[in-house]
């Protein structure tokens, strides 16, 4: 596949599963004695280890190889002190010869890759510097890991707004070695519970703007949890994540999708591009009827002069999910420019043979609307 076909197929959110000691060997001497690692506790069960503070979140510990898992043994997984991180990872999550195997088995051209460890630590860490080493040691690892073949692996930087002048230099030193995007945490913990239209932010939306840095929010796990009240057990602490826990997931990216058009940064900001990820993209009609529903309501107090909508439509792409069943009707009311799609490989809630599972469900679609989800719209937003 050195050759990419002109309409190619494209994972907007596949993900890495960083090796248990990259932070250590790519975090700035500095800060080696605080890197986030994995160790295991006198129980003989693996945790991470953030900022030498052991992880606080039950459904974490002893199960951390259901951070990968892709094509296991889900109950094993899920079972406490079953399976190692280690043993959960297959190669393709953090070797890149591997992963480009994985990609040609499943008819993927190019993958657009995100963290999975760097989705655990934003709200735990408080010291702003810290936050930006670990960005800092997790941005090399991956712009490493994409030269294997950087016109078929993409990294995209994870930067942390708990530091917003640390986040506007690494997110220059990012673009410059190659990333093509910024993941930011979605929750109010990762940055100091601040809004998006805190000054101190102002800089750092003027850079992506500048850059043309699409910015995407991706799905966390934080060790309290949003609505972790509703899944408390009897003694009244945090349960393990189950149905309910895996399905809000979702919530925290909602709520950052429409707090960047409802406090008006993409008014602001027009330039500035936003990726909505891992929430399924179903549900994106009738939130944005929602939203311009009560926008009209509440337009005198609302800092946007468009419809919400409008703004979706300008700026945004929503990430499909492949065992979505009601994609194509959702696709055709809103237009096919807007969809992009995502293995989620190498999680634990992916699998295999997604590409041809997404092509069954966009088969009613006419065939250029089908090449734009599958690719062609991830190629033009991220300036492939």
């Amino acid at each position: 596949m050195s050759d990419l076909p002109s309409s190619p197929v494209v994972d907007a959110d596949g993900h890495v599963l960083e090796p248990g000691d990259m932070y250590q060997n790519y975090i700035d001497p500095q800060y080696r004695d605080r890197a986030i690692r994995i160790e295991v506790d006198e129980r003989g069960h693996e945790n991470l280890i953030i900022d030498n503070r052991p992880y606080q979140s039950e459904s974490m510990r002893g199960n951390l190889g259901a951070i990968g898992g892709i094509g296991m043994d889900r109950k094993k997984l899920l079972s406490r002190g079953q399976v190692t991180y280690a043993e959960g990872s297959p190669a393709g999550g953090y070797d890149p010869k591997a992963r480009l195997k994985v990609m040609d088995e499943e008819e993927i051209d190019i993958a657009i890759l995100y963290p999975t460890l760097g989705i655990f630590w934003e709200g735990t860490v408080q010291d702003p510097k810290l936050a930006t080493a670990y960005t800092r040691a997790y941005n090399r690892w991956i712009t490493e890991f994409c030269r294997e073949n950087r016109k078929r692996l993409y990294p995209v930087a994870h930067i942390s707004l708990l530091d917003p002048d640390g986040a506007v230099e690494e997110t220059i030193r990012a673009r410059r070695d190659g990333c093509i995007g910024v993941y930011l945490s979605p929750d109010l913990p990762a940055r100091n519970n601040k809004r998006f239209d805190d000054p101190d932010f102002v800089r750092f939306w003027e850079t992506v703007q500048e850059l043309q840095l699409p910015v995407a929010f991706h799905v966390i796990v934080r060790e309290l949890p949003t609505l972790h009240e509703w899944t408390r057990r009897f003694n009244g602490k945090p349960g393990p994540i189950g149905l309910f826990g895996h399905a809000f997931l979702a919530i925290d990216v909602m709520a950052a999708f429409t707090s960047m058009i409802s406090l008006g940064i993409l008014e602001k900001y027009p330039r500035l591009n936003c990726a909505v990820l891992e929430t399924g993209a179903t549900w994106i009609g009738s939130w944005l009827d929602r939203m311009d529903h009560k926008g009209e309501v509440t337009e005198a107090f609302t800092p946007i002069k468009l419809k919400p909508s409008e703004y979706f439509y300008r700026q945004c792409v929503v990430s499909a999910d492949p065992d979505e069943t009601m994609i194509a009707p959702v696709v055709k009311h809103l237009g096919a420019d807007y969809f992009i799609w995502a293995s989620d490989y190498p999680h634990i809630d992916a699998s295999f043979g997604v590409v041809k599972e997404l092509k069954e469900q966009l088969a009613s679609l006419p065939i250029a609307d089908q090449r734009k989800v599958l690719g062609q719209n991830a190629v033009r937003f991220y300036n492939l």
